[in-house]
C-alpha cells in the first residue's frame, strides 16, 4: 500500500511540475491580455506622444494593439516548429526546463516596458511567450503520454488540458480590476508568468525523465529502469520492460522522423489525416469565438456592466470542471465516445445559441436562454474536445514519429487560431446571429470522422495501437499469410 501511495505521489508531482510551468502558462498567457486592453491602448497613445510630440491616430492604435495580441500565436507557432528538434536533442523534461528562459526574458520585459516608455518591449515580450507556450503545448503531452503506465495513460495526458482551462481561469481572476488589472498594475499582470517558470524550474528537476526516451532515444537500459522504479515502484516492471524493449526492437535503426516525412509515409496515412482533421476542429469549433461574444450576450442578459468580468470568470470555471471530469471518465468511456459526445453536444447547444440570438428581441427570455447555451457549449467543448485531441499524437504515433507529429499538430493549431482571432470579426459583420453555422458545420464534420475513422486506443500498448492502424492504412498487406518471396522451382517436366 505504501509502495502504491508513493508511486502515485511521484507521478503525480510530474503531471504538477510539467503541467504548472506548460500548459497553465499558455492558458494564463491567452486570458491575461483581455484586462488590460484599454490601458496598453493608452499606453502606447501616451509612449508615441511623448517621442513624436503629436498624439497617434485611433487606427494606428489599434493596428499597435492587434499586433501585440497577433503576436502571440505567431510565437506559439514558432514554438511548435522548435519543440520537435528540442524533445529529441535535449529530451522531453530538458526541454520543458529550457523553455522557461523565454518566460524570464520576456517578464523582464513586461515588468521595465513602461519604465522604459516602450511599447516594442510589450510586443517582444508577447512574441516570447506565445514561443514558450508553442513548445510546453507539444513537450508535455508527449512527456506525460510516455511517462505514465498505459492504464493512466489518458488521464495523464488529460491533464494538458485541465492546467490550460485553470491557466484561463488564473489569469481571469488576477486580471481583476480589484487586484492587477487597474491602470497602474498592467506590467505586473503581464509578468505575473514569471511565477508558474519559477515553480517548474523549482520542482522539475527533482523528477525523472521519461523512460521511453531514456531506452529507444537514448539507449540508456539503467536510466530507464531508474525512471520506472521512481514512477511505478520497484515490483512488476518485468512486463512494461518487455514491452518497451519490444517497441525498442521496432525502432531500431530508424531515425527521428520529419514533418514532410509523414505526409509521404502510406503506413502514417490515417493518423496524419486524423491529427489534421480533428486538430482543425478543435480550432475551429467556435469556442473561442463564444468566449469573444460572452460579454455582449451577457449584458443582454442584464448582467451589469462591472459584474460581466465575474460571469466570464464562470465560463473559465465550466472549462476546467468538465476537463477535470474528462480526466477522470476516458479509461472508462473511451477516446471515441468523449469526442463523438462532445461534438455532438457542441452542435445541438450552438443551434439553439443561434435560434437564441435571432430571437432575442422577440422574448425577453431568449437573453437568458442564449447565456446558457454559452455555459453549455463551453462545457460540452471541455468534456472532449479540448482534452482528447491533445494526446491522438502521443497514441497514434511510434517514438521515431512522435516529435514530428507534435509539430505538425502544434503549427495547424497556432495557425488556425490564428487566423480565427483574425478573421472572426468579419465573420461577426457578415453573418451577424447567424455566425455560428460555420462554426456547427466543424462541429458536425469532427463527430462523423471521430465516429468512422478514429480508431479506440482506450488500455493498449504503443505497440497494439500501431499494429491496428498498419492494418487500416495497409489491408491487402495484412491478409492472407506473409509473402516470404518467389518459390524456387526445384524440376521442371515438359
Amino acid at each position: 500500500m505504501l509502495e502504491k501511495y508513493s508511486q502515485g505521489r511521484v507521478l503525480l508531482m510530474t503531471v504538477c511540475a510539467a503541467g504548472i510551468g506548460g500548459t497553465f502558462q499558455f492558458g494564463y498567457n491567452l486570458s491575461i491580455i483581455n484586462a488590460p486592453t484599454l490601458h496598453i491602448q493608452e499606453f502606447t497613445n501616451q509612449t508615441w506622444q511623448a517621442r513624436s510630440g503629436q498624439p497617434l491616430p485611433g487606427h494606428l492604435v489599434l493596428l499597435v494593439w492587434s499586433l501585440i495580441v497577433s503576436l502571440y500565436p505567431l510565437g506559439g507557432l514558432l514554438g511548435a516548429l522548435l519543440a520537435g528538434p528540442l524533445a529529441v536533442m535535449l529530451g522531453r523534461k530538458q526541454s520543458l526546463l529550457a523553455n522557461n528562459v523565454f518566460v524570464v526574458v520576456a517578464a523582464i520585459l513586461f515588468a521595465f516596458s513602461r519604465r522604459a516608455g516602450s511599447f516594442e518591449m510589450v510586443m517582444l515580450g508577447r512574441l516570447l511567450v506565445g514561443v514558450n507556450a508553442g513548445v510546453s503545448m507539444n513537450i508535455q503531452p508527449m512527456y506525460l503520454g510516455e511517462s505514465a503506465p498505459k492504464e493512466l495513460r489518458g488521464a495523464v495526458a488529460m491533464t494538458s488540458a485541465i492546467f490550460t482551462a485553470l491557466g484561463i481561469v488564473m489569469g481571469q481572476v488576477v486580471g481583476l480590476r480589484e487586484l492587477l488589472g487597474g491602470p497602474q498594475a498592467w506590467p505586473l499582470l503581464l509578468a505575473s508568468c514569471l511565477v508558474p517558470g519559477l515553480l517548474q524550474l523549482a520542482s522539475l528537476p527533482l523528477l525523472p525523465e521519461s523512460p521511453r526516451y531514456l531506452l529507444i532515444d537514448r539507449g540508456d537500459t539503467e536510466a530507464c529502469l531508474a525512471a520506472l522504479q521512481r514512477l511505478r515502484g520497484t515490483s512488476d516492471l518485468a512486463l512494461e520492460l518487455a514491452e518497451l524493449e519490444e517497441e525498442r526492437a521496432a525502432c531500431q535503426g530508424l531515425q527521428p522522423r520529419r514533418p514532410w516525412e509523414l505526409f509521404r509515409d502510406g503506413t502514417l496515412r490515417r493518423q496524419v489525416m486524423s491529427l489534421v482533421v480533428l486538430g482543425s476542429a478543435m480550432e475551429l469549433c467556435g469556442n473561442d469565438s463564444v468566449y469573444a461574444y460572452a460579454s455582449s450576450v451577457f449584458l443582454e442578459a442584464g448582467v451589469p456592466q462591472e459584474k460581466i468580468q465575474y460571469a466570464i470568470i464562470g465560463t473559465g470555471c465550466c472549462e476546467l470542471l468538465m476537463a477535470s471530469v474528462s480526466c477522470v471518465v476516458i479509461e472508462r468511456v473511451g477516446r471515441r465516445m468523449l469526442l463523438m459526445g462532445g461534438y455532438c453536444l457542441m452542435t445541438f447547444w450552438g443551434s439553439i445559441f443561434t435560434v437564441a440570438l435571432c430571437l432575442q428581441n422577440s422574448f425577453p427570455w431568449m437573453p437568458y436562454l442564449a447565456m446558457s447555451c454559452i455555459f453549455a457549449f463551453i462545457l460540452s467543448f471541455g468534456i472532449g474536445p479540448a482534452g482528447v485531441t491533445g494526446i491522438l499524437a502521443t497514441e497514434l504515433f511510434d517514438q521515431t514519429a512522435r516529435p514530428a507529429a507534435y509539430m505538425v499538430c502544434g503549427a495547424l493549431m497556432w495557425t488556425m487560431l490564428f487566423l480565427v482571432g483574425l478573421g472572426f470579426p468579419f465573420l461577426m459583420e457578415g453573418l451577424s446571429h447567424f455566425l455560428y453555422v460555420p462554426f456547427l458545420g466543424v462541429c458536425v464534420c469532427g463527430a462523423i470522422y471521430t465516429g468512422f475513422f478514429l480508431p479506440e486506443t482506450k488500455g493498449k500498448t504503443f505497440l497494439e495501437i500501431s499494429e491496428e492502424l498498419r492494418k487500416l492504412n495497409l489491408p491487402r498487406r495484412s491478409q492472407g499469410p506473409r509473402w516470404r518471396g518467389p518459390d524456387v522451382i526445384q524440376s521442371t517436366e515438359l
